[in-house]
């Protein structure tokens, strides 16, 4: 990644990740601009999760074996899922559990492991903020 590129990722979540590591704008779908998330309620969390492409939630539980998809660093960490405004949780995929928005369904916009039960994130890059 060039200069220009990684100053653009920092400027762009400086304007999103208020002083206390929340977020300061609210989390909306990128498809139908439904609200997950108000602002405040989920603290910035760089971790590689991998996360298959985006599709409605019947083409998510394909079982062909492959999987496109994206390793995204830039996540929204929620401690809770009551947290949420508006988010679907997809059947058991392994020890994860896709979110998906659950008016359009969506997604995955993040994901949840089964293992730490106070972990559910959603990708900066799978939402859009307002």
């Amino acid at each position: 990644m060039d200069n220009n590129q990684q100053d653009k990722d920092n400027t762009d979540r400086s304007d999103l990740v208020s002083e206390d590591g929340k977020n300061s704008k609210s989390v909306l779908c990128q498809r139908c601009g439904s609200k997950v998330l108000c602002p405040g309620m989920a603290a910035f969390a760089e971790k590689e999760l991998f996360l298959p492409s985006m599709r409605k939630k019947s083409g998510l539980s394909s079982t062909d074996g492959s999987v496109d998809g994206d390793t995204l660093t830039a996540h929204w960490l929620v401690d809770d899922m009551y947290t949420f405004e508006n988010v679907g949780f997809t059947h058991d995929v392994g020890r994860i559990k896709y979110l998906i928005c659950a008016d359009c369904e969506i997604g995955p916009i993040g994901l949840h492991c089964l293992d730490d039960k106070k972990s559910f994130y959603i990708a900066l890059e799978r939402v859009n903020h307002a």
